[in-house]
């Protein structure tokens, strides 16, 4: 049950690919970093094959989720596997993201 996700990282897309050599039940969740799940995106029993999922960097509510790192993990029956992947989303004015920072600074004598 080899699997990778492509692009990586990626906005606002990107597929996963796995393949079974026999059936099985199959769980494709997807973790932010502090292992709160985010989205299933499989939980049932399938046949052997390959097979692909496209995450679209949303969360089971279809709320998008924010810039950062997630991590999706497979499981089968016989298998688990862990990988991380990057979500880099975009501003939507211009094509570079856009960062604010104002930093204040009161000194006391």
């Amino acid at each position: 049950a080899r699997n990778k996700n492509y692009p990586n990282p990626f906005n606002p897309s990107t597929t996963i690919r796995y393949s079974l050599p026999v059936a099985e039940m199959v769980s494709l969740v997807i973790y932010d970093l502090q292992g709160k799940s985010v989205r299933t995106l499989v939980n049932q029993n399938i046949p052997s094959g390959k097979y692909s999922i496209t995450w679209d960097g949303r969360d089971n509510a279809k709320s998008l989720v924010a810039s950062g790192i997630y991590v999706y993990q497979l499981k089968t029956g016989s298998f688990t596997t862990a990988k991380k992947m990057m979500l880099l989303r975009r501003s939507v004015i211009g094509t570079r993201p856009m960062i604010s920072l104002t930093l204040e600074l009161t000194v006391a004598l």
